[in-house]
């Protein structure tokens, strides 16, 4: 391991991007979510109260982890890694399930979405594990011997939870190919990923119907989302309709503050606002590709590469599933889409970059 450097200043361009994306997001979840809390839960701000606590927890973590010495994660990265796989495991056997899916663990009055854990931890992990076999990255029998470690967490994810399960795996994709001086091994390995995703996909003929659906949204009822989203998009025109103003919100789009919230943006924000959005997307993206760049040690640069590419896959996904460019997996808009595990983690992610942007030489 290289020599640690000295602390210097945190990433204040990035910590203004997170908190920028936060505010927006909150403004816009109140937007799409009020009509849905008041019709199931009288009261308009139900939702936002969930996802500002979430919030202000998240950030007091992030600053945390933002204050601490990065270094002391990779002592627990393998902890944190059989930390989640035991959830995974728990969240099949006595996990919560809620609009059919399986994926929350209830602890009390709260829920907790495993899945969004193991995506922070599996980042430390390999950043851990790839930093430990650094030497040998070359070979093909190291590649596939830190790939097997990822196929625990993808495997039991992705039995309830298909989405969070790629996200995990492209993650890991990345985090080696970044890592490794040779490509070629690559080609192998993605055949052997589509012929894996084939077969996973032939298991559950659900799975299929989607891609059906995707193709023909019009001739499925499962196919509604899909084109109300694609009606919101259309009706938002280039400014959109207003904050506030939206009509697909008003129960047309399920579930609009969930996954398909950037269809609502569209509508009231139009391709403009839109716009504006993805290119904070794209700034923050910049600047984990910066500090990634400029890091002091390799552990560092892998944290901040696994963390642009989580925001990267989940940002493209999400977008490309409102568009129906590609079958709806049921992917969230980070620090937008409701869910208060996920802005927490995503905010704790965010602490781990800006601590490795404060070590300079």
């Amino acid at each position: 391991m290289e020599e640690k450097g000295k602390k210097g200043r945190m990433d204040y361009t990035l910590l203004l991007i997170v908190v920028l994306l936060v505010v927006i997001g909150l403004v816009i979840l109140y937007s799409t979510s009020a009509y849905n809390g008041q019709v199931k839960f009288h009261d308009s701000f139900y939702y936002l109260k969930k996802q500002a606590f979430a919030t202000v927890l998240g950030i007091v973590l992030m600053l945390f982890v933002a204050g601490m010495d990065y270094h002391i994660w990779q002592r627990l990265a393998v902890f944190g890694y059989l930390a989640a796989v035991a959830l995974s495991v728990a969240v099949m056997l006595f996990g919560r399930e809620i609009n059919g899916s399986k994926r929350w663990l209830a602890l009390g009055p709260f829920s907790f979405q495993p899945s969004e854990f193991a995506k922070v931890a599996l980042i430390l992990f390999l950043a851990d594990l790839v930093t430990k076999n650094v030497k040998t990255i070359g070979k093909m029998w190291t590649l596939c011997r830190i790939m097997f470690w990822i196929l625990p967490i993808v495997g039991l994810v992705g039995a309830s939870n298909l989405s969070t399960a790629i996200i995990i795996l492209g993650i890991g994709v990345i985090l080696i190919f970044v890592a490794s001086p040779k490509y070629a091994q690559f080609a192998l390995m993605g055949i052997a990923g589509a012929c894996f995703m084939g077969i996973f996909l032939a298991l559950e003929s659900y799975r299929l119907e989607r891609l059906a659906i995707w193709r023909n949204p019009e001739k499925y009822e499962k196919g509604y989302q899909t084109l109300q989203g694609l009606y919101a998009i259309g009706s938002g025109g280039v400014f959109g309709v207003g904050i506030g103003n939206s009509v697909q919100k008003l129960g047309f789009v399920p579930e609009a503050q969930n996954d398909m919230i950037f269809s609502i943006i569209c509508e009231e924000l139009g391709l403009a606002g839109a716009g504006i959005i993805v290119f904070l997307f794209l700034l923050l993206i910049w600047r984990f590709f910066l500090i990634a760049s400029g890091s002091r040690d390799l552990f560092g640069a892998l944290i901040a590469t696994g963390a642009m590419a989580h925001m990267m896959i989940q940002v493209i996904l999400n977008i490309a599933v409102v568009t129906n460019t590609i079958p709806n997996t049921g992917i969230t808009l980070p620090f937008i889409s409701y869910g208060g595990t996920s802005v927490m983690f995503l905010l704790i992610e965010m602490g781990l970059v800006l601590s490795v942007s404060q070590v300079v030489d």
